[in-house]
Formats: C-alpha cells, structure tokens, sequence
C-alpha cells in the first residue's frame, strides 16, 4: 500500500491499486466515531458518446443516461431496495451524479460491515427490466419538471448554455423529459458494464480503521475473477472558445431577482491545484465579504449576503460561477466589471492577497476536520487526477506575481456572461 502523508494537518491517505484496477482510498481518522464510505464511477453526464473497450464502433446513449442508472442501481432483483436496507440499518445513505462521476456514499456509526457489503453487493449486481426502467421514467421526468420550475436551477443552466456552443455541459444532468423516454434497459447495461468497471472507479472510506483490515473487507466484497479492461475512449464536441451571448434574463416567482455571472475559461491540465488556489483567492477579493465591491453594494442594499464563488475547472470545460441575489442585478455585474478592470490596470493589492490567501488555507484545513468532507473531497480529485493534498502542499507556490498572471489569463470580460431571473 501506498501511503501518503501531510503534516500540515496530520492526516494520511494509504493507497491500493487492486488487480482488477479498482483503486482504493484509505484515510484513517482516529478521533471520530463517524465512519464513511464513498464508492464513485467515473461517468457524468457529459459522458453520452464513447468507445467501449470490447468495441470499434462508438455508441450514443441518451442525454440523462448517467443520472439515470444513478437511480436504478438501488432496485434488486429479490425485490428489495438497497436504499431502504441501509436505512433499516440505520446509516445515511444517499447517490448523486454530476458532470464527471456519479457516486454511492453512506454515513455511519454503528453497522459499518453489513451497510458496506450491501452497498458493495448493489453497486456490483444492476436489476433493469423493461418495466422497472418505464416505471422510472415517470419519476424522473416529474424530477426534471420540478427542477425546471426552480428558479436556482434556471439561473445556472441558463449561464451555462450562455457560455457553452456543444460541450454536453450545457445539458440538464438528469436530461430532459424528451431524451429519456429513448433509454431502455440495454442502453443502461450498455453503459454499467462500460463504466462501472472496477478500473474506472474509486473507492474511499474515512474513519477509524486500520487500513489492512478494512482493505481486506473491501476485497472480500468484490466480484471475482474480474479483469482490467482497457481505456474507455470518451467523444465530446470540438468546444469554440467564444461566449454563446452574454446575457439572458427570464421571468419567474421570485422575491427578489437572482443572478448567475459566468467567467468561460480554458480547461487547463497545467499547474490545476495552484491556478484554482488563485482563483479562488482572486473571487474574494473581487466579491468576498472583506472587498471593496461587497461593501459599496451592501452599504448601497444592492445585495444582501456574499454572492456564492467558484470555479470549475475539468479536461472538458472550465469556468468561473458567481451566484446570488439582488435587487439590482446590473449594478453588481457593473461593479464586478470596475473592480476587475481595476486590478488587470494595477495589480492585486498585497496585503488584501496575502490576508485572503490565509483565510483560503484556513478553508481547506478545516475540510478535514470532518470524514464526510474528507471522503467526497478525495473522490471527485481522484477523478481529477489531484491528490487532495496537493491543495495544502502547493499553497505556498501561489504568489502575488502568479496570482496577477492568473488574472489576466482568465478574467477575460469578452468571455463574461450574465443569466438573470426576476420576477
């Protein structure tokens, strides 16, 4: 085993590479009583066209697909519900899926074994039918119709379809009602057999446990005599690197109107850790409570708490989101633009950088304090290729000077959208 270690926070990860490829992620975390576990594929929902190992030809599967098996991968053949099994063993079980992996996870303190080998057996064994398959099409259209209704989620999509031509990004995660009514029960086995192979998954548990013992029983739960398979080839568009428009604005039941800025970047393979520490660093000062924007748009009631930063940045597509809400909408885009436009004329200020810069390493130290956080933190780098701890270790590497760099090379306001809804 493989093991890691960062004396920043005391903590170690061991690493197991399986004969079959699955890799397993041990963090042990001695002074809790929690213990959690996180079993991801990488497969999201971008993932809709691609060349199976065992194939020549590519297949096409539906929007919605990845999302979809998310869902069906509970119901067993013996008629019984995986999901409901956990919660009668008294663990937090839950599923999600996203643009680049969908994952299994629980929380628990008591009953780690048998809520492990159930959660192994289920993820190991789909049970599709012609007749479970249609039965969840009407539950996961009335899903993504209720979503539709959500002005929170109509905000973001609409940013993202501003900034996206093609990339598969710009499609709803559980699809639309349309395209799922094309999934069938080969389609899903098509795509299990795919990508739930263990060599495209990551397993991860964190609590307290001695990493050979709990190694050994993550291995007494996998198949047999399952073998590595080759690369799955993954197909996506030929993304421009122009914006789509730069604003949109729709009406909704709202109190107050909400707002979604996009920043359209270049998915980078290069430095990724210490470019999203200075991004990240970057937004704070720009829109952070302790900016000079934030207070003039408080101060003037144009916004009511720190809008919501981030950035994301995968193989496939990379941007910045900043997302809130306010009476005002333009004035804050307005702002943000000054601000931004002030900093690529002078620079970042040094003492507000550096006091940032502390503040966003107080942030990634507290992420493992709790095993949870720790666990889905290591899953979706995993799929990154980051180490989590490369955030701790290449801090230092973020100066002033790179941070400025960072800045002109991905604040571009030509790339900037603006999705708005008011009521």
């Amino acid at each position: 085993m493989q093991i890691i270690e960062n004396l920043k926070v005391k903590e170690k990860v061991y690493i197991e590479k399986l004969e079959n490829g699955l890799t397993v992620l041990i963090i042990p975390k001695n002074n809790t009583a929690k213990k959690y576990m996180i079993w991801g594929t990488n497969f999201g929902s971008i993932d809709n066209n691609f060349v199976a190992p065992q194939d020549e030809k590519a297949t096409q599967i539906p929007d919605g697909v990845a999302h979809f098996l998310e869902h069906k991968m509970f119901e067993q053949e013996n008629g019984t519900n995986s999901l409901d099994v956990l919660s009668a063993l008294g663990v937090d079980a839950n599923a999600y899926t996203t643009t680049d992996h969908t994952a299994y996870l629980f929380e628990t303190t008591d009953n780690f074994k048998p809520a492990l080998e159930e959660l192994m057996n289920y993820v190991q064994n789909p049970y599709f039918t012609d007749e479970n398959v249609e039965k969840e099409k009407g539950i996961i259209s009335q899903e993504i119709k209720m979503y539709d209704d959500q002005p929170g989620w109509q905000v973001y999509m609409n940013a993202l379809k501003l900034m996206y031509h093609d990339n598969p990004i710009n499609i709803d995660i559980a699809g639309s009602v349309e395209s799922i009514t094309q999934i069938d029960k080969e389609t899903l086995y098509k795509s299990y057999n795919t990508f739930y192979h263990p060599s495209n998954m990551a397993l991860i548990v964190c609590g307290d446990f001695q990493p050979e013992e709990i190694l050994q029983t993550i291995k007494d739960n996998l198949k047999k005599d399952v073998k590595k398979q080759g690369e799955i080839k993954r197909n996506y568009p030929t993304e421009p690197e122009s914006i789509v428009a730069p604003e949109k604005t729709v009406t909704m039941e709202v109190n107050m109107p909400m707002f979604t800025i996009g920043l359209k970047a270049k998915p980078e393979q290069e430095k990724i850790v210490a470019k999203h520490i200075a991004v990240e660093i970057i937004l704070y000062m720009l829109l952070g409570k302790s900016s000079y924007a934030y207070q003039k748009l408080y101060e003037a009631g144009d916004i009511i708490s720190q809008p919501q930063l981030e950035y994301e940045n995968a193989k496939q597509y990379s941007h910045i989101l900043i997302s809130g809400q306010s009476k005002n909408p333009q004035n804050v885009v307005k702002m943000l633009k000054e601000q931004i436009q002030k900093y690529l004329k002078s620079g970042l200020d040094e003492k507000h950088f550096t006091r940032i810069k502390k503040k966003i390493y107080g942030d990634y130290v507290s992420e493992f304090n709790e095993v949870g956080s720790i666990a889905r933190m290591f899953l979706a780098d995993y799929f990154k290729g980051i180490n989590s701890f490369d955030y701790l270790e290449e801090y230092e590497q973020v100066t002033l000077e790179y941070a400025n760099q960072i800045l002109k090379e991905i604040f571009d306001l030509e790339k900037m959208v603006v999705s708005i809804v008011k009521g």
